[in-house]
This record gives C-alpha cells, sequence and structure tokens, in this order.
C-alpha cells in the first residue's frame, strides 16, 4: 500500500529519480592519442558537438552513443579496494575520459549534464569494462570494474572545459512541481 502522502508508487519513484540537486566536479581528464597508447592527462579539453574530444583517437558516429567516456571518482578507491591495493587506482589506467567526483553518475543514466558553461552531454549507458582491465589491473581486475566501469554519453553541444569545472545535471521542462512532503 503506497504512503498517502506520497501518492501512487510510480509518481513517487518518478519524483525520486527526478531529484538530483547536487552539483559535480570534473577531476581528470584523459586523452587517449592512438590506440593501445596510455591517456594523457590535460587540464582541459575541447569536446566536439556529436563527435568526441579533440585529440583523443576515437572517431565516434555522428548519433553514436559512445563519444566520451566518464567514471566516478568515488569508485577508484572502490576498484583497488576490490584488488586489495593500498591507494585508489589512477585514473589514466582505466581508460575513462572524464572522472567526476560529487554526482553519482549511474543516477545520471538518460539524463543530460552540464560540464563548465559550455558542454553538455547525455549520459546513454553503461561502460563496462573490457578484458583490458584484466592487463591492466592484473588477476580480477575485469571483476574489480564491473558495476563500476563508468558511464557513456554522447556530446549534445560542444565547447571547452577544464578541471575543477562544474558539472550539473540540466532540468528538463517538467509540470508544476508536486508541494513538500511535510509529516
Amino acid at each position: 500500500m503506497p504512503f498517502p502522502f506520497f501518492g501512487d508508487d510510480k509518481s513517487t519513484i518518478a519524483r525520486l529519480l527526478s531529484t538530483l540537486p547536487q552539483e559535480g566536479r570534473v577531476e581528470w581528464i584523459g586523452l587517449r592519442p592512438a590506440r593501445r597508447q596510455p591517456l594523457l592527462s590535460v587540464p582541459e579539453a575541447e569536446a566536439e558537438t556529436d563527435r568526441h574530444l579533440v585529440g583523443d583517437h576515437a572517431r565516434p558516429k555522428a548519433g553514436g552513443k559512445r563519444q566520451i567516456t566518464l567514471i566516478q571518482h568515488e569508485h577508484l578507491g572502490a576498484v583497488a579496494g576490490f584488488l586489495g591495493m593500498p591507494e585508489p587506482v589512477a585514473p589514466e589506467r582505466l581508460r575513462r575520459n572524464l572522472v567526476i567526483s560529487g554526482l553519482n553518475l549511474l543516477a545520471l543514466k538518460n539524463r543530460q549534464v552540464r560540464i563548465g558553461p559550455e558542454v553538455i552531454l547525455e549520459i546513454t549507458g553503461e561502460c563496462h569494462p573490457c578484458s583490458r582491465m584484466e592487463e591492466e589491473l592484473g588477476h580480477g581486475g575485469y571483476n574489480a570494474m564491473r558495476g563500476h566501469g563508468g558511464l557513456t554519453a554522447r556530446i549534445v553541444q560542444g565547447g571547452q572545459f577544464a578541471v575543477g569545472d562544474a558539472v550539473r545535471v540540466v532540468q528538463s521542462e517538467q509540470k508544476p512541481a508536486a508541494p513538500p512532503i511535510t509529516g
């Protein structure tokens, strides 16, 4: 039976899913200059609308869902913990373009985020680990990354962004908010 002050279960879940007031932060940016080459840590980057990061070897199709990859900063320590490492895993080892802190990235699936003043990404799906994680992290690396591989995104609006830039959820046009819950 639903709680009387919440309404039906579906509207409660919809309201909970739309509540993301936090702001995140870009902690790290990495570019892959060539296939199987080490990632380069850079202080800033340029995202091309519906393409890729300038300087990254990946050339996804226009309209593709994997134009840029993101990983949760808080997961770097979790992955290291699963592997018995004393320090968080260095981001370049995980082969993702952006490391974001302060936001639960999985909660952003199918939503848009603004990075800095210009860039808008649409979070399109999970970025599952590949067998390369065994090579990079050692025995158990693939399984340590399961559930912590990050997300993929499409670049809706390109532009410049930098380490330290804010990451905010783009609020979609919604119906007027329900009255606050009191109790």
